[in-house]
């Protein structure tokens, strides 16, 4: 093999077409999945098409709750709805990198100003650099702090105090509109003083997205940067049920790009379920050891049934799971137990994870119909690893 022979699949883009869909600081066109969120941070803003007014906003959520994402897509859109009734700068701080009051500063007097002198000035100066640049400008400063307990933690929350009395002593009003964001409740830690200025009710709280928000981001990001025909609506499901168990958007962002690239590692055009198994059984996070261990004889002899069956096709009916269970049992000389208490076995797996049910209605009536998969991990190394705790089970 010629030395660089390994390297000849790099670039070729067997499936994936924009490597930028997937960087978790993408901005998508639309916001998929937060429907109620934009409602909620547009109420926040009402009247900021008023050149007099300011609005304040904290957003706290768990990681991957698609915080960033909200606050990013809406200072976009207000810049571009109110072009021609007020002028929008925004600028987005992340105060992981820039943690404390001066460093902050900075960011957005260089921001509003490249050539603005960066060094020798006091907080005072600077602040009153940031007004009188946006009052040059003409515009109104929508500035998001975002991971803003960082700064709390280093510095406190004088700065945010002083942002938010920026207007006063000065016969002017609408300056500057501020949003925090933070995974934590951040309102706990703020003094009075400042609370009172953002406002209690102007508080957001957004969850872990649900299956149907994750099957949304996942169906966009595989639009956007795969290659037409190389995924199925199966796949996406399957991508979307590793993901819903932590709610996690980048989650599921990094499953699809995982999977894309296993399947281009072998030389394929498209993704198939075995390519997102073996990428979310390599999330840490989506260990079922504990889980496996402590599952009863015949729980695991389901499984093994279900196992064998997903090795063959995309899911497994409910319907189904009794009709191979019981040929488990036959191949292990165990009398089958009854439908209820194989109903609490399923329950009790779809609980820890193990696998996912998604019940789907049957036709036009009124009928359902429940569909397992197994998402995890492929079910051949799933079978693998019950086979090894029905061997100890029955060695008891």
């Amino acid at each position: 093999m010629n030395m660089a022979d390994y390297l000849e699949r790099i670039g070729t883009g067997l499936i994936l077409s924009n490597h930028d869909v997937f960087n978790f600081d993408f901005v998508p066109p639309n916001l998929v999945g937060r429907n109620e969120a934009q409602r909620k941070i547009a109420s926040l803003f009402s009247g900021i098409e008023n050149h007099s007014k300011s609005c304040r906003a904290v957003i706290t959520g768990p990681v991957g709750s698609g915080k960033t994402a909200l606050i990013k897509t809406f200072c976009r859109d207000i810049t571009r709805h109110l072009h021609d009734i007020r002028e929008i700068r925004t600028i987005h701080v992340n105060c992981r990198t820039a943690n404390t009051a001066s460093s902050i500063v900075q960011r957005i007097v260089q921001s509003l100003d490249p050539g603005h002198p960066d060094r020798g000035l006091g907080m005072g100066e600077m602040l009153t650099s940031i007004r009188r640049l946006i009052r040059r400008q003409q515009a109104h400063l929508i500035l998001t702090l975002d991971e803003v307990d960082h700064l709390l933690r280093r510095s406190g929350d004088d700065l945010l105090y002083k942002l938010l009395r920026i207007d006063e002593d000065q016969n002017e009003t609408g300056t500057l509109s501020l949003i925090l964001i933070s995974q934590e409740q951040i309102l706990d830690f703020l003094e009075t003083a400042v609370i009172s200025r953002i406002g209690g009710s102007h508080h957001m709280r957004l969850q872990g997205y649900g299956y149907d928000g994750l099957f949304e981001i996942v169906k966009q990001r595989a639009e956007l940067g795969l290659k037409n025909g190389s995924f199925s609506h199966s796949t996406l499901q399957l991508i979307a049920e590793a993901a819903e168990p932590s709610g996690d958007a980048r989650q599921v962002i990094e499953i699809l790009e995982g999977a894309a690239k296993c399947a281009e590692g072998e030389g394929r055009t498209h993704l198939n379920d075995a390519d997102v198994q073996r990428t979310a059984s390599n999330i840490p996070s989506q260990s079922h050891e504990p889980q496996l261990e402590s599952l009863p004889l015949h729980a695991c002899l389901m499984l093994i049934g279900i196992c064998r069956r997903l090795k063959k096709e995309e899911s497994v009916t409910s319907g189904e799971i009794e009709k191979l269970y019981h040929v488990v049992c036959e191949e292990f000389e165990e009398k089958p137990k009854g439908y209820t208490t194989l109903w609490k076995y399923t329950k009790k797996a779809s609980d820890s994870g193990i696998i996912f049910t998604r019940t789907d209605h049957i036709g036009e009536g009124r009928g359902r119909t429940q569909h397992i998969t197994i998402p995890h991990m492929l079910p051949k190394d799933l079978e693998e690893k019950i086979l090894r705790i029905i061997n100890k089970l029955k060695r008891k």
